[in-house]
């Protein structure tokens, strides 16, 4: 019984909200969406008409490159008192967490850095210094160019077409958000995006489970 009992105390302690040291990393500030200032910039042109564009699009990619890899940023903001996720919205029905394909050799951060400086900054051309890239969060698999993406690459797939990963970007208490005309910012809270899949898709619908280990400090204006 002795026994039993301690190797119960064990698992209790392991498994506990407050047992370990890096509980304090966990901690996030979300700053008030008032604290940010949206404005705009010249259009972005769009790379395909049509789904049936983006996949011959693809084809060709991977033909040349291979994979596609692709960074996202996970960007949240404090509005009545719960986290927000700021999404861009292109033509009315495509939401999309801010990023884009990296180029060769580039590396993800650098890369997050990059697209978050062209579709939201004033200076497209900057270092991209003023963007905070944290941890990845995730990672989603294309295991070919029409199907859906998965959190795990299926184990019958050789050969996935696109790994896109997910990263959590800390705003500063107060910032610019410059957008391309032919896109929108919308502050969408996470309890209306959580397992949404119909209207946001499969990676925004599950940010918020991403995020669940993730003590929020919501710091009102």
């Amino acid at each position: 019984m002795g026994e039993e009992e301690e190797e119960e105390v064990s698992v209790t302690a392991l498994h506990h909200p407050n047992s370990g040291n890096d509980d304090q990393s966990l901690e996030f500030d979300i700053y008030p969406l008032s604290s940010y200032y949206f404005g705009s910039k010249d259009a972005v042109p769009s790379k395909d008409l049509t789904l049936v564009d983006r996949v011959l699009r693809m084809k060709s990619n991977y033909a040349a490159s291979g994979i596609r890899t692709c960074v996202e940023a996970v960007l949240l903001v404090e509005l009545f008192k719960h986290p927000h996720l700021l999404l861009l919205q292109i033509r009315n029905s495509i939401y999309k967490l801010p990023g884009g394909r990296l180029r060769p050799g580039e590396s993800d951060t650098d890369g997050l850095k990059r697209k978050l400086a062209r579709k939201l900054s004033v200076n497209e051309d900057g270092d991209g210094s003023e963007w905070e890239v944290g941890e990845c969060l995730g990672m989603w698999w294309r295991p070919d160019f029409e199907t859906l993406m998965y959190p795990f690459i299926p184990p019958n797939v050789k050969k996935p077409k696109e790994c896109t990963k997910v990263f959590l970007v800390k705003l500063p208490e107060s910032r610019k958000f410059i957008v391309p005309k032919n896109m929108r910012v919308l502050a969408v809270p996470l309890c209306q995006v959580h397992e949404n899949h119909k209207t946001y898709g499969q990676i925004i619908s599950g940010v918020p489970q991403l995020l669940s280990k993730f003590s929020f400090n919501m710091i009102e204006s």
